[in-house]
């Protein structure tokens, strides 16, 4: 019984870090597509030169 409880628990640990590394690889690649959105349409400054692309 033991032995079947934790294929079970690792069964469940696997699916469950899986489900999470996949759904860190779609949030990563919308945070890329967002980032170099924001690096081609950055605006001007007054002067008519590119701004910074960065905010910090």
């Amino acid at each position: 019984m033991v032995p079947l409880l934790l294929v079970l628990l690792l069964t469940l640990l696997l699916f469950g870090a899986g489900f999470a590394l996949k759904a860190l690889w779609w949030v990563g690649l919308f945070v890329l597509v967002v980032w170099l959105l924001g690096f081609v349409s950055r605006g001007t400054t007054a002067a008519g030169s590119r701004g910074r692309w960065y905010r910090w």
